[in-house]
C-alpha cells in the first residue's frame, strides 16, 4: 500500500499553493475518485481557512456520494507521493485514482442531483480562522468504495479562502 496527498489545487510550483475561494453556497472544494478496481483509504484529512473572526462558523463535511460533482481536474503532478512505495509505484492516475472534471478535482462548479450521502467523518461547524486537521486511528479509517466519491463540502456566510486535503492510502 502506498500513502498520496491530495490537496484542492494544483502542485505549487515557483508560487505558493493556490488558495480557493469558497463562496456562499454548498461548493465541493476536493473530490476524490479512486480506480474502478480498488477502494481508497482516507488516512487524514484537513483544512484551513483564512477568515476572520467575527464570521460566522463554516458547515464543513467529509462525505462519499455516488454523483460526481463538476471540478477543476486534478493531474498527476497534483499528487504528492508520500513515501517509499508511492515513489516506486510510478503514476498513480494509470491505475489508482481517476482524475477528470467528474472524477479527481477541486473547486466545484456544479455540485451534481445528490439523492444520498455516506458520512466518512462526523460534519462541523468551524471557526472561518483557524485549521483543523484528523489523522484517523489504525483500523478506523473511512474508506471510498469503488464507483464512489469523496468530497469534501462546504457552506460558508461569506466568501473566504481554504486549503483542504485528504492523505489516501491505495
Amino acid at each position: 500500500m502506498a500513502l498520496y496527498l491530495i490537496g484542492n489545487g494544483p502542485q505549487q510550483t515557483t508560487a505558493s499553493f493556490a488558495a480557493v475561494t469558497t463562496g456562499t453556497s454548498i461548493k465541493t472544494m476536493l473530490q476524490v475518485k479512486p480506480s474502478a478496481t480498488i477502494v481508497a483509504k482516507i488516512k487524514a484529512w484537513g483544512f484551513s481557512i483564512d477568515g476572520f473572526v467575527a464570521a460566522l462558523p463554516a458547515k464543513i463535511e467529509l462525505i462519499e456520494t455516488d454523483v460526481a460533482a463538476t471540478v477543476t481536474a486534478s493531474v498527476a503532478a497534483d499528487i504528492t507521493k508520500l513515501d517509499g512505495n508511492a515513489l516506486m509505484g510510478g503514476d498513480p492516475t494509470t491505475n489508482l485514482i481517476q482524475v477528470g472534471t467528474t472524477s479527481t478535482g477541486y473547486t466545484s462548479t456544479s455540485e451534481g442531483s445528490i439523492t444520498a450521502v455516506r458520512n466518512l467523518d462526523g460534519p462541523r461547524f468551524w471557526p472561518p480562522n483557524q485549521e483543523f486537521n484528523m489523522w484517523f486511528p489504525l483500523g478506523q479509517e473511512p474508506i471510498i468504495q469503488i464507483n464512489k466519491f469523496a468530497r469534501i463540502r462546504v457552506l460558508f456566510g461569506t466568501a473566504v479562502n481554504m486549503y483542504c486535503w485528504m492523505v489516501l492510502e491505495l
